[in-house]
Formats: structure tokens, sequence, C-alpha cells
């Protein structure tokens, strides 16, 4: 059972599993899945988002993401960062992320595979966390990343911007966390309030974890997928892969919202600039932008904002693609994203 989320584990799977410190002392994990083809693209960096963990990435279904790249040539290295379930809940930051978790991972992988350099692929804020260290300058040795969903500029529908702004503080007087798991066993006070209101609220579907991640992360019905691209099973199973994730996340990300483009919270500023689009990207990565055209969680402007910060400043080198048909996650974990996602994907990343 993952410690304080209540989640039953999934059995180990055969991949390596390597573990890591990062500066700030905390202890993550790597999951590797070596190439099983004849090809050697070199290694792969995947990254999650927030309130889930990397087996977000391997719903019950054959050919997930990470078995095509695996087959396409690539050394794949599934990240468990900070906002992972795996680890006990934290009251992370975007900035720790960026400065503390992903130089180490990277710094990791190239220990372990002897190469000089790696490529990403990271969604959400697995994204913005990763974007942030990148345009930092702080990740020299990535050549390549593909982002889904947001990046540097998170765009959100316009009840989801009212939440974030207005509600968002006021929750965060009352709870340090949002734990989608409350909609299967909510613990007495706050919680069950918020369960009665998600229940009463919502009624897109009956599973409800789908409901409360919707609640949690914006104001969709659904938010993070459109359930017509997911299959029965794939559906039930996402009640074991969301749990909590901490007020400090929603606060930042509010600011950010606000902005318009990411702000860091100010405790890591002799590393991280106060905004990122306060000068030039400190990085020579190809970034290509993926974004649901159906995404109820950021919006594509967000993803179209982005690219045009960074073709301002090397034209011509990123890419920007609108997914017809798709949401959030379910780029991934969609019943068609083997055949109608995964061949962009690693067509990108198989590009020098």
């Amino acid at each position: 059972m993952l410690e304080g989320s209540g989640i039953l584990e999934r059995p180990k799977s055969t991949v390596e599993e390597v573990f890591f410190r990062t500066e700030d002392a905390r202890t993550l994990r790597l999951r590797r899945r070596p190439p099983a083809s004849k090809d050697d693209l070199g290694p792969l960096l995947l990254v999650h988002g927030a309130g889930v963990r990397s087996n977000i990435f391997q719903p019950p279904r054959p050919g997930n993401i990470d078995e095509a790249l695996s087959r396409a040539g690539f050394d794949v290295w599934n990240l468990d960062w900070r906002a992972s379930i795996q680890q006990p809940p934290n009251e992370w930051t975007l900035d720790e992320a960026a400065v503390f978790d992903y130089p180490a991972a990277v710094a990791t992988i190239l220990e372990h595979t002897g190469a000089y350099t790696l490529k990403a692929l990271v969604h959400c804020q697995g994204s913005t966390s990763f974007m942030m260290s990148l345009v930092a300058g702080l990740l020299p040795q990535v050549t390549t990343v593909v982002s889904n969903a947001v990046s540097l500029h998170p765009v959100v529908p316009g009840p989801a911007r009212l939440k974030a702004l207005y509600a968002v503080p006021a929750l965060g007087r009352f709870l340090p966390y949002l734990n989608p798991q409350w909609g299967i066993s909510a613990p007495s006070g706050w919680p069950q309030v918020f369960d009665f209101y998600v229940r009463a609220t919502r009624h897109e579907c009956n599973n409800p974890v789908c409901k409360w991640s919707s609640f949690t992360f914006g104001s969709g019905a659904p938010t993070l997928w459109r359930h017509e691209n997911l299959t029965a099973d794939v559906h039930e199973w996402l009640k074991g892969e969301f749990a909590h994730v901490p007020m400090t996340f929603f606060r930042q990300m509010s600011r950010c919202i606000a902005a318009g483009h990411l702000v860091s919270t100010g405790r890591l500023n002799d590393i991280l600039p106060a905004s990122v689009v306060e000068r030039p990207p400190r990085t020579d990565a190809r970034v290509v932008l993926l974004a649901g055209q159906f995404n109820a969680c950021f919006l594509p402007a967000s993803q179209a904002r982005t690219y045009d910060f960074l073709d301002r400043h090397a034209p011509g080198r990123h890419g920007c693609y609108e997914l017809a048909g798709y949401g959030h996650l379910d780029v991934f974990i969609g019943k068609d994203a083997p055949n109608a996602v995964f061949p962009l994907i690693i067509d990108e990343l198989s590009r020098g």
C-alpha cells in the first residue's frame, strides 16, 4: 500500500529500478525499460504530471507509450519525481522539482548509460517543472523535449481560471492537500464536505476518482480526458492512479495563471529567474509541443504561446501540434493513442 494514500500497489514489474538522492535529500525512483530493438536511440526520460505516478503511462492494455518507445530503440527511464503519489505527501513546488529533481535524474541516467546526452517526454506539471529547469539552463545535456498539454504558459478555461484565482486561496485555509482518493474514502471534516459537493455537482460518470480528478485539476466534465477515448477497463483502473496534491503547488500555479506564464516562488532566486519569460531560454534543446484539441485542463493556447516564445528566440527550430479529438491525459492512455498519437511522438524524438 502506498504510504499516505490508501492505494493498493500494483504487482512489481521486471523493469529495473534505480533510486537516487537529490541535493535536498529526497530519494526518488527511476524505472528503466531497455531498448527492445537493434536500434540504439539513446536514453529517454519520461516525466508524469501532478498527483499521479510513473504508472500513469502504463494503463491495463498492450502497447503503452514506454513499450512503444522501447520497441523503437529508446532506453526508457520513467521518473517518479517529488510530485509522485509513490512519495509520502509533501508540499512540493515547481521550483524544487526544477532545481533538485531533474538535474539529479539526468545525471543518474547518464552515469548508468555512459551517454553524454538524453531526450525527454514530459507531461503536464512534469512538463512545467521540467521546462522551468530547461530554460533556466540547468539541463544542458537534454537535446530534445516533447511536451504534452502545458509548458511555460498555462492557459485555462474561464471557470478554471476563476477557481484558481479565487477558490484556491480559500481552500488553502482549510486543507493542505486535495486528494481524489477522497471520492472512495473521505476523512471526516472538510474532505467529507468537499466530497459531498463533488458528488452533488458532477454527474459525468459513476467513477468517484474520475469526478474528483476533474474537481481537483479544473472545471471540465471530465477535465483530464474524453470518456469516449477510454476503454471501460482503463477508466476503472484510474481509480488507483490519482492521490494527494499539495496546495503549495496550486498556489504557485494560480500565480502562474494570473501572470500568463510560469513564475517562481522566489525561494530559489539564486538559481531560477522570477519569470520564465524575463530572459531568453538558456538551452539549445529542440522542443516539440503537443496539445489536445479538447483539453479541458489547459487550453491548446498554452502550448501555442510557448511555441511563439521559443520560436522568437530560435526561429524554425521547434514544433507544435494540436491533436484532433484528444484531451489531456488520453493522449497517452486513450484506446486509439498507440496508432493516432504515438507515431508522432516517436518520429519527433527520433530526429537528431
